[in-house]
């Protein structure tokens, strides 16, 4: 006989009988915090994988000091979660009337139901939210000099890892800050915190310092400095061998000195942004101009060549710079030449007959060239006002699901965790598939990417109001929905929504994958076991902190502002061009930020959506046709112009300014109008003059008008306004 007080529907249980490090683990008592014996990160003219000495039994140690041997197989595990056979070996003893009874009780209490699915979900939601504040202050705490695990560090600067030695992680990477602080920037700019804002301005005073430091890899004389990949956490240069230069440092910080720089300009702060974000930000413009078509290390500091994740990262600067400077009323030398130079050789790194990013090019490493960098790549590029385009790598655009799925099946195979995993099922993600360092293991921060690009997906497909399936990524589609075939599909349609639910699906299985080998503290190491799961490599990884905070944020709906990719997304016919320009460069000092810089005016209201498109939005236009009326009194032979900070109206060029119309203006109605075709999502800010026959002008009196484009249904859009 059976009873309701016994029935047990179990989530978790793990026997990890001969598995000492795991069972500490799961109790929550041990972390290993680092590997002995293993090989540098990143060694400068890394031998061939062939040639790297691994220790076959490398030591784990807790942060107790104990030293415990790594498991020589893998756990075993005696699982019963959120299995069918369990919920049906239990109900096989049950009487039908109690079988009934069941039923209506779940269903008359709204018990949610037991599929895997609903299980995961609810855990994974209530892990993310406990997770997500315990990220955050582990992240803060790896930035100096006030974080817990900072001491010693300069202010504003970021370790990688609190871990000094195997691996010896205790430096400040350029590429890290830069990505770490685009998540801090990003979280201010959706709500205003005081304590994020010091952060933001400390990372720039601190950034402002390092450009001036010369190091191996040259100095701001020239620019060549600003290619030295990591500097001790004093703000001094690192002396020792490493792979250099690097390239992606400048523009990834560039990101984030235009994301606070149009903050300020947004919310009243025009001056400061031109006297501490210009000084900084023009020699980083600077450099990729320069620097953009030489070869250097790639972000896993191994392979010397060209590497998709830094050109990506350089034709974003230049995008955003050009918009940037033409804010403040300056210029952005030769970037507009530079910029689709770069995107036309970005194309190059994409393989036609596998469909997948080739990660680097001009290389011979014997790699395939299959590397979670792409995935990143399309993470860090993703712009909420893109729509699916190809040229620019957008999370839903056709090469970047195809190559989410090289990528990730790349790893299927070869992780004993990913053993017994369903195609079109979420698995464990490394950097790439033929990896030895630390014997090749996943990331979690390659596991959160994975995810993250799904959630961008999704919000782009609900933005879009459709999405399309083509034969380049028909295989993505297929895995998660067998039914897929090549076509359109707009959001009222069944097939959306079922795949929208499956990709959904999918995402979420990457998060609860890096959940599983997450311990119980809650601490993200660099790596975990591809075997046991048990985290390994540098403990409390900053990046990793981040990479977890951003795939959540992106899972809750909640974007970064556009950085205009639909500016600079045409891919030039014919010979890409090679052109270089060298530049100016001038270390900017006394950086400094004035108190209470709080938003002066309504800013832009951060984008929420639910990650699952719903059929009721509209299409969201990309192109809005602006339709500018100014009321002004004019005598015969003086025309009315439009001169703004974007190259549509001039660039702030009176020569290059657009011409309104008279034909509406009467005695009682002076109107002057024009329409401009404008990308949706643009911030801009203009004046009209007042061109007489002989060319004199006149321009409306101080302050600049400003208007942002919104992104929106509507095709159309009207500014009003009368003469000042």
């Amino acid at each position: 006989m059976y009873t309701l007080g016994v029935i047990v529907f179990p989530t978790h249980v793990e026997n990890h009988a001969g598995d000492p490090a795991s069972a500490h683990l799961h109790s929550g008592s041990l972390l290993p915090s680092y590997a002995l014996k293993q090989p540098q990160r990143f060694a400068k003219n890394m031998a061939p994988p062939s040639r790297r000495v691994q220790d076959p039994n490398p030591l784990y140690k807790s942060h107790e000091g104990a030293l415990h041997s790594a498991p020589s197989s893998s756990p075993i595990p005696l699982r019963i979660c959120h299995h069918p056979f369990t919920i049906k070996f239990i109900m096989f003893g049950l009487g039908p009337a109690l079988l009934v009874s069941l039923l209506a009780f779940q269903n008359t209490f709204a018990l949610p139901g037991t599929s895997h699915a609903n299980i995961e979900k609810r855990d994974l939601d209530s892990w993310i939210a406990t997770q997500g504040p315990h990220s955050l202050t582990k992240l803060l705490c790896n930035i100096g000099s006030e974080g817990c695990n900072a001491q010693g560090v300069a202010s504003g600067a970021v370790v990688a890892s609190p871990s000094k030695t195997e691996p010896p992680y205790w430096y400040t990477w350029s590429r890290d800050s830069a990505l770490v602080f685009k998540y801090i920037l990003d979280k201010f700019e959706s709500k205003f915190d005081e304590s994020l804002q010091a952060q933001v301005q400390n990372y720039i005073i601190a950034q402002a310092k390092v450009q001036g430091i010369s190091n191996p890899s040259g100095s701001l004389t020239d620019g060549s400095g600003l290619g030295e990949p990591k500097y001790e956490v004093n703000l001094t240069a690192f002396t020792g061998d490493w792979g250099r230069p690097q390239r992606d440092g400048p523009p990834l910080r560039a990101a984030v000195l235009i994301g606070y720089g149009n903050w300020l300009i947004d919310n009243g702060y025009r001056d400061t942004a031109e006297s501490s974000i210009w000084p900084i930000l023009v020699n980083d413009l600077a450099y990729v101009v320069q620097y953009w078509n030489q070869g250097g290390f790639d972000l896993w500091e191994e392979v010397n060549g060209n590497s998709f994740f830094t050109t990506a990262a350089q034709h974003r600067a230049l995008v955003e710079g050009i918009a940037f400077a033409a804010r403040l009323g300056k210029s952005c030398d030769n970037c507009a030449t530079v910029a689709p130079q770069i995107l036309c050789f970005q194309q190059k790194f994409w393989n036609s007959d596998g469909n997948y990013i080739v990660s680097n090019i001009n290389v011979d490493n014997g790699r395939k060239g299959i590397d979670v960098n792409s995935i990143l790549t399309s993470i860090h590029n993703f712009d909420p006002a893109g729509g699916c385009d190809d040229p620019t790598f957008q999370p839903c655009s056709d090469r970047a699901l195809a190559n989410h799925k090289a990528v990730t099946d790349s790893f299927r195979s070869i992780y004993p965790i990913n053993a017994g995993i369903a195609q079109g099922a979420a698995v464990a993600v490394g950097r790439y598939s033929e990896d030895v360092y630390f014997k090749g293991n996943p990331w979690y921060l390659a596991t959160f990417a994975a995810a993250e690009q799904l959630y961008d997906a999704l919000y782009q497909w609900d933005s879009v109001g459709a999405f399309a399936i083509s034969d380049v990524s028909l295989g993505f589609f297929k895995d998660i929905y067998p039914e897929a075939a090549v076509g359109t599909y707009k959001k009222d349609s069944e097939v959306f929504t079922a795949v929208a639910a499956a990709v959904k699906t999918y995402a979420d299985g990457f998060m609860v994958k890096a959940q599983e080998h997450t311990p119980k503290s809650g601490d993200f190491a660099e790596q975990y076991d591809r075997s046991t799961g048990s985290p390994l490599s540098a403990a409390d990884l900053t990046w990793s902190y981040a990479s977890f905070l951003s795939a959540a944020d992106r899972r809750a709906g909640v974007i970064p502002a556009s950085w205009g990719s639909i500016t600079g997304n045409k891919v030039p016919a014919g010979d890409c061009g090679n052109s270089a320009y060298s530049g100016s460069y001038s270390h900017a000092t006394d950086i400094s930020f004035p108190a209470n810089q709080t938003p002066g005016t309504e800013g832009p209201t951060p984008t929420v959506t639910s990650p699952v498109p719903s059929p009721t939005s509209c299409l969201i236009v990309q192109i809005v046709a602006v339709t500018f009326k100014e009321v002004v009194t004019t005598q015969p032979g003086q025309t009315i112009k439009l001169v703004g900070s974007v190259a549509k109206l001039g660039s702030w060029n009176p020569a290059n300014a657009v011409v309104l119309s008279s034909s509406e203006y009467t005695d009682s109605n002076h109107l002057w109008s024009v329409s401009v075709d404008l990308p949706a999502g643009t911030k801009l800010e203009y004046k009209f003059i007042n061109v007489a026959e002989d060319g004199t002008v006149t321009w409306e009196s101080d302050p600049n008008r400003q208007y942002s484009v919104r992104v929106a249904c509507d095709k159309t859009a009207t500014v009003s306004s009368d003469w000042k």
